[in-house]
């Protein structure tokens, strides 16, 4: 078993964890990490190695963006052979879609990299961010009895429950159990204790080197449907510029109109070499494409099932494909496939 004090990598982004009221606007900013472990002496306590990188200027993160991942991404792989595991320190709007992006871009992952943030400033007398902060470096540095990771993946760390990345999304705005994973179990529940649900935990099939992949496609976009969608405005959308691929959000089992007109859109946008794959508005459940009539027009027309997929995941996914270099159908191909736990196949 490995005696050695755990060594933990702290990332900080930014977000609502490591913010400070300004005294003048009354609002939320960022402030410096070295603050944010003053404010929390229980860290101290933990008898791990802990080292941390901040971004340059950490951001709110409504304005993460595709660099933001590749920032974190890279960090990742420049210290993946220094530590036993990673934080992410992010705020909560876009930590889903960062989970997903990250859960892709780190091909063979095999070490803990946790994502945690909190609904109230660290600072506050009364704050989840604390705790969060501290079990997730906990559940980071968790190892088995053969002293292996017990946490191989890109997980999200909130309040009691750990979850999946690929797998989540942000349910609430105001409730401290923020997030949720609607089609997969927790990977663990914390109370008195952190307990590990072992057969949810992600075990990759080949043990090879880290390999990280930072090219993501931006040509990527969500269609909404809903009733009242004119020919116009659909076939506007699917005409967009430069648009290699589309995530369409149906209705229920993964239902669209039956008109003729927006099953001929639909065909006529994958003859054109864009790819679209069809996943629920619902936030339990996924797409059974054969089981309703319009469900099924739009599989003969070449729409790619979703089956229970995010919308975080399904369109970082796309991006990573397509960030791949790999034709369309290719891209068909593996959106059908699981490559990280992030679908059920």
């Amino acid at each position: 078993m490995n005696t050695q004090r755990p060594r933990i990598l702290i990332i900080y982004t930014g977000g609502t964890i490591g913010m400070i009221e300004d005294t003048e606007t009354g609002t939320l900013r960022p402030f410096d990490f070295d603050h944010l472990i003053d404010n929390v002496p229980k860290i101290r306590m933990l008898d791990y190695d802990i080292d941390h990188i901040q971004f340059e200027n950490p951001i709110d993160s409504s304005d993460m963006s595709i660099s933001d991942w590749q920032t974190m991404a890279r960090y990742i792989g420049e210290n993946y052979d220094h530590y036993d595991g990673f934080v992410v320190l992010h705020g909560t709007d876009t930590m889903a879609y960062t989970a997903s992006a990250l859960s892709f871009m780190l091909e063979n992952l095999h070490k803990p990299v946790i994502i945690t943030g909190s609904q109230l400033p660290i600072g506050e007398v009364r704050t989840d961010g604390e705790e969060n902060l501290i079990t997730a470096l906990q559940i980071a540095s968790a190892t088995d009895q053969l002293g292996n990771p017990m946490v191989q993946e890109v997980a999200i760390l909130f309040e009691n429950y750990l979850w999946r990345g690929n797998r989540s999304t942000k349910m609430s705005a105001d409730n401290f159990n923020a997030f949720k994973s609607n089609n997969y179990p927790p990977l663990a529940h914390i109370g008195l204790g952190i307990q590990f649900n072992v057969e949810a935990l992600w075990r990759s099939p080949a043990r090879r080197p880290l390999d990280v992949k930072l090219n993501l496609d931006p040509a990527v976009m969500f269609i909404d449907l809903f009733p009242g969608l004119s020919p116009e405005v659909l076939n506007h959308m699917l005409n967009t510029p430069g648009v290699k691929g589309i995530v369409l959000r149906s209705y229920g089992a993964g239902n669209a109109p039956s008109n003729e007109w927006f099953t001929d859109a639909i065909k006529s946008a994958v003859e054109r070499g864009i790819v679209i794959l069809n996943i629920t508005q619902c936030a339990n459940g996924g797409i059974h494409e054969r089981r309703y009539y319009t469900g099924d027009r739009l599989a003969r027309a070449g729409v790619v099932s979703g089956r229970d997929m995010t919308n975080e995941a399904a369109i970082t996914k796309m991006m990573y494909l397509f960030g791949l270099g790999l034709a369309p159908a290719e891209v068909r191909s593996y959106l059908s496939f699981s490559l990280c736990g992030e679908v059920t196949v």
